[in-house]
């Protein structure tokens, strides 16, 4: 009888990425309630290296797929060797990251396991060792429960929804090496190349302070406020789908449902309206600051804090104030 939980795990630069240790806290979560065991499935030449961490993180069982073939995601190699492990561990739960690995893998892997998937998840509960998924829909206007009839259950963890676990140095489990026994002839796809767009200053994903502007900001010089604020609060800037529509700022800079997700110790709004769809990418952050001059807009209602005010009456003596207090 099918039961744990089994990760697909991402590596990233030569270690866990994180997503893969937010997973790790999820299935305990879920295997402490329902059952089992937490696997952790890993892929390439890192794998066997950075299987203690995985172990660490909260993994029972770890498989580790080491050929180089697996380095980079590809549909081709994935797939099978992803199959191969759930296979194996025969789990209840599979869980992928909402990432560009999981996005591509997820429903294809579900497909070959005549399953179903859920998608985009960023809530959860256990009722009587059933998961319910909570999911947005809607363009983040609403939320759906999702329950899965089939198994195993397959669904995809949104970045920065959960908490990973506290590292437990020394913690004991077990390692198993895996082949996966792919033909390289048989691979159509190549990665040609890569570029890396390089962040100046703290990447938005991982910043403890993170300034975001909006439509609001009346152009694309309103970022250079911005800039010079999140300078002095060593913070990322982010920026509203609607100002990075309108080539204010880089998509990469795009916070929200559609771009990326944070959860800061302090999220500043700036000229931010603040749409449901906005909400889903900063909902989990921990202090929320909004500076508008619309006392009705949805950021300042459900904002920590509001400023009621014009930014660039706010922001100048505020950046002032605050390098006199650095310095």
């Amino acid at each position: 009888m099918a039961e744990g939980v089994l990760i697909i795990g991402e590596i990233a630069d030569g270690k866990l990425a994180p997503i893969t240790r937010e997973l790790i806290a999820v299935g305990s979560r879920i295997a402490g309630e329902a059952g089992g065991l937490v696997s952790v499935a890993l892929f390439g030449s890192h794998a066997e290296a950075l299987a203690q961490s995985a172990i660490e993180a909260g993994g029972d069982l770890i498989y580790t797929f080491t050929e180089s073939l697996l380095d980079d995601y590809l549909t081709d190699t994935w797939l099978p060797a992803a199959q191969m492990a759930v296979e194996v561990a025969d789990p209840a739960v599979v869980l992928l990251g909402q990432s560009n690995v999981g996005r591509d893998l997820a429903p294809r892997l579900a497909f070959r396991l005549g399953t179903d998937v859920v998608m985009d998840v960023t809530e959860l509960s256990v009722e009587g060792g059933t998961v319910h998924w909570t999911r947005p829909c809607y363009g983040g206007n609403a939320r759906a429960v999702v329950k899965v009839l089939t198994s195993p259950q397959i669904a995809t963890v949104r970045s920065k929804s959960f908490d990973p676990l506290e590292p437990q140095p020394g913690r004991t489990g077990d390692t198993i090496p895996m082949e996966s026994g792919i033909d390289p002839s048989q691979v159509k796809q190549r990665i040609l190349g890569r570029e890396t767009a390089k962040a100046e200053g703290v990447r938005l994903e991982d910043a403890a302070i993170v300034v975001s502007g909006g439509r609001g900001l009346g152009g694309p010089e309103g970022f250079k406020v911005l800039e010079e604020l999140a300078s002095v609060l060593g913070a990322a800037v982010g920026a509203s789908r609607a100002a990075c529509d309108l080539g204010w700022y880089p998509p990469s800079q795009q916070v929200g449902l559609t771009g990326k997700t944070v959860s800061p110790d302090l999220y500043i709004a700036v000229a931010i309206s603040g749409a449901s769809q906005h909400w889903a990418g900063m909902a989990n952050s921990k202090n929320i600051v909004a500076i508008n001059k619309d006392p009705e807009a949805t950021m300042v209602k459900n904002a920590r804090w509001a400023i009621v005010e014009d930014y660039r009456k706010v922001l100048p003596p505020l950046i002032e104030e605050l390098k006199k207090l650095k310095s």
